[in-house]
């Protein structure tokens, strides 16, 4: 179980990732969560450094997708704005969202990483497919109820 926890990269936030370096070890597409990994909880404003971010990703020639448990009224604007394919409501860990995303991605589990902000559902998630899996720190203090709790449990699984 302590390998399905465990991340092959933690950086405290996305604009740390190596897009070279994922190059180098054959990732060629970047499954993404949303809220508190590219933007705050209650926030869906696609700053200019997120927007610029993905735009380096795309001129590298990664294929993008964001995968999130909220709803698609809560982040559909967001993944517009930043012309990137989106599966809501997707009951991370389940993997069948993120056998979805591959599949629409044209990309074997190898071939793709996964960046997220919790344990319990991004990289259990990812490793679960064995995708390259990416743990940043939260961008925000303010979460649901539920992921408070999670947090406390991942502290206990980090240490």
């Amino acid at each position: 179980m302590h390998k399905l926890l465990s991340p092959n990269l933690h950086l405290n936030n996305i604009f740390e990732i190596d897009a070279d370096y994922l190059l180098s070890l054959g990732i060629k597409g970047i499954i993404t969560d949303m809220d508190n990994t590219l933007v705050p909880w209650s926030d869906r404003t696609v700053h200019p450094r997120l927007a610029e971010w993905f735009a380096n990703l795309k001129n590298k020639g990664f294929k993008l997708f964001i995968i999130s448990n909220n709803s698609k009224d809560r982040g559909w604007q967001l993944a517009r704005e930043l012309d990137i394919p989106a599966i809501w409501s997707a009951i991370k860990p389940r993997r069948r969202s993120f056998r979805k995303a591959l599949e629409q991605m044209h990309l074997s589990p190898e071939a793709v990483a996964v960046v997220g902000d919790q344990i319990f559902t991004d990289v259990l998630g990812g490793n679960r497919l064995g995708l390259y899996t990416i743990h940043v720190n939260p961008i925000f203090e303010k979460e649901f109820i539920w992921t408070k709790l999670m947090r406390l449990l991942e502290r206990f699984v980090l240490k």
